[in-house]
């Protein structure tokens, strides 16, 4: 750390740096609190999207109890096959963002299988979407809780470190040239009198 010059232009610098971290920290602070806000609807998303998980999956045990029969093979009735993903910048973190996603239905015969299958179809492709959904909410959570815990960092160092340091440093610089000063203008007065005796002799 580099050592405090006790001057004037010194003491001008700390009051300009205080003057900038004094500025600066109002929107340092707000886009915390927008990350925070930002945050808070990144779970609520997942936290609806995990709802509707389990409603689907729980309306299948409930309305298709004969997917218990193994005799009706349904592996690989869909498929994912691509999934388009955007980038959303909030507050300069970049969020993954779902565009479309393309599930693969495979090919059966409507009077080969049984008239639930298609049931079954919409189901798994209604869960195979919310899953992706759901692994972004997720991604996206994770990503705010770090730009928060960033923000948060910045917001401290600027309000409990760099502050009070520039007013440490201006108080110590001002109390120095305050007692210059005063020592300056006991020079002076001990040079006059200095003078005014020698004058005398």
């Amino acid at each position: 750390m580099t050592k405090l010059s006790l001057n004037k232009s010194s003491m001008l610098r700390e009051v300009a740096r205080l003057k900038s971290f004094e500025r600066f920290l109002p929107s340092l602070d707000l886009k915390r609190k927008q990350l925070i806000s930002e945050r808070l609807k990144a779970r609520q998303s997942h936290s609806r999207i995990q709802s509707k998980m389990d409603a689907v999956q729980q309306s299948v045990h409930e309305d298709l109890p004969m997917l218990a029969n193994y005799e009706i093979d349904l592996r690989g009735a869909v498929k994912l096959k691509q999934v388009h993903f955007g980038v959303e910048n909030i507050m300069g973190a970049r969020l993954p963002l779902v565009e479309s996603i393309d599930l693969e239905v495979a090919r059966y015969g409507y009077l080969a299988k049984p008239h639930w299958v298609d049931v079954v179809v919409r189901r798994l492709s209604r869960t195979l979407k919310l899953r992706v959904e759901l692994e972004v909410a997720k991604r996206r959570e994770i990503l705010l809780d770090e730009a928060v815990r960033k923000a948060t960092q910045r917001v401290n160092l600027v309000e409990k470190v760099l502050i009070p340091r520039s007013r440490e440093h201006i108080k110590k610089i001002r109390v120095y040239l305050s007692d210059e000063e005063r020592a300056a203008v006991v020079r002076s007065k001990i040079a006059k009198r200095k003078r005014a005796a020698e004058g005398l002799s």
